[in-house]
Parts: structure tokens; sequence; C-alpha cells
């Protein structure tokens, strides 16, 4: 596709329609940018030079610019300028029981993990909940730091049996799936899984090690993975940045005793009484 220079798209923007102008010219921006292929950490125009190009005030410029930001278009520098955020990694982790690191492999990526935690500890009310074990006994627990292009995007804390995973403590999990160990060191085979996700507030410690701000939220994923006979193997939540992370679902339509179907889990809304 043949590049084309902004100055050439300023005459797209029409004074006499009802739509917006901020509107029409966050559309002309986005049309810029794909048509340029306008890579991540590339600069946009100055604010002041938008204005001249456009013949648009530095208000509306302004608010364009805002909500390419909040859209994660584009990342604003003070006293710099704006400039093309880097594209968000699409998972998968939703409807397919992978890790995520076979999941960003196949899609290219080389993920590294930063262990901030792998040791035996005993299991509390939560844990020995989740993996139907007694209440003291021993599992695993490994947190990491999953980092895509040195940039740290998803913290993840796993539970396992560890009368189930005996000697994963001692193995270094820094470029290895755990999925991929655990079946050729003790031959375990996720059958299924139930994720839920969700979106919440980081910590101020979430937010020291993802390198983000309070005012970027998180994406909870939290699952329990089975073995076929239905015994749970893992149980894990992970905080993943909402900057950096979108879920791709796929949904197919099934028939059912003669209705059709979509075999997606449910949706849990939780809505407050009203007194």
């Amino acid at each position: 596709m043949k590049k084309i220079q902004i100055e050439k798209l300023a005459r797209d923007i029409n004074k006499t329609s009802p739509i917006p102008y901020y509107v029409q010219l966050k559309e002309i921006l986005l049309r810029y940018i794909e048509i340029n292929q306008v890579k991540s950490g590339e600069q946009l125009p100055g604010e002041h030079d938008l204005c001249k190009i456009f013949d648009l005030s530095r208000t509306v410029i302004r608010q364009t610019l805002s909500v390419l930001e909040q859209e994660g278009v584009i990342i604003r520098k003070k006293g710099k300028g704006a400039f093309i955020a880097s594209r968000k990694i699409t998972e998968s982790l939703i409807q397919r029981l992978t890790g995520f690191h076979q999941d960003m492999t196949e899609r290219g990526v080389t993920p590294i993990s930063k262990v901030l935690m792998q040791k035996v500890i005993p299991a509390n009310d939560l844990i020995s909940e989740k993996l139907k074990i007694a209440h003291g006994s021993p599992v695993l627990v490994i947190e990491r730091l999953r980092y895509i292009n040195d940039e740290p995007i998803v913290l993840v804390t796993t539970f396992l049996p560890y009368q189930m995973c005996m000697g994963i403590e001692n193995e270094d999990l820094t470029n290895q799936s755990l999925y991929e160990l655990l079946e050729k060191k003790q031959n375990i085979i996720i059958a299924r899984g139930e994720r839920t996700i969700e979106a919440v507030i980081p910590t101020k410690e979430q937010c020291q090690l993802l390198s983000i701000n309070k005012n970027i939220p998180l994406i909870k994923l939290e699952s329990i993975s089975y073995l076929s006979s239905g015994t749970p193997i893992e149980y894990y939540y992970a905080y993943h940045r909402g900057d950096k992370s979108q879920f791709k679902v796929e949904l197919v339509r099934v028939e059912e005793r003669g209705r059709l179907k979509t075999p997606l889990s449910n949706n849990i809304i939780n809505i407050p009484e009203s007194n």
C-alpha cells in the first residue's frame, strides 16, 4: 500500500458534518497510521503541527489525542509528544488449555520468565479448597513475572499439589513451559480446565513489578486445571496488563436437543442487592 503524507488527509475534515471534529480526526489519524504502517515508538506530528495541518483548535487536537491514548493507540510523554504504542498481545488462554509460554511461542513470540518464588508451602484454606486437598498439605507455589520483548506483561502465581510434582521445585522455569515440564517429568497431562476473567485495580506492588501506573487496569485470569480423572492438578491466578493484553474467544454454534446453543462458559455478573 502506497504511503500518504498526513497533509493530504487534511481535506477529509468535513466542517459541515454533524460528526464532531475530534471523531473525524481520530479516524483520519488511524487511517494514516494504518496506511503508512507506522511502527510502535514512532512519533506523531506535534499538537501545533496538527492544528496547522487540519485547521483545528488545540482543544480538538488534545481531545483527539486523549481518546487515542485511552484506546491504547498512542502514548503521550509530557514535553515530548505523542508516540505510537506497542500493539496489544492477543492471547487465547480463555478457550484453550495452553499455558502462556506455549500460547506466545505459537504466535512467534519468545516469552521470558523471571521467577520470583518457587518453593513448597503448606496449603491455606483457599488453596486446599481449589485443589481439593487437606489444609496444610504441601503445595508447590511458583510466582513468575512474564516478559515479552523485555517488557513485563503478566504476573502469575501457580499452585500444584506437591505429591504430584516432586522435583519441579528445582527446575529452571526461565525459558520453558511448566505444562511441557509436567508432561515430560511427571507424565501429567491436563484434560480440562475452568477459567474466569475480570478487570481489577492494580496494587502498589503490582504497579512496580509490571511497570505501570495505578490508572492502568489489570485483567485477572483465574484457573483450575484437572486431570482426566477429575483430580485438580493446578490452580493459578494471573494479572495481565490491560494496556498490553487482549483475549480472543472463538464462538461455535452447536445443536443440542434440537436447539442451537453456544458452548461458551457462563458470564457471571454480580448485581448488588438494592435495599
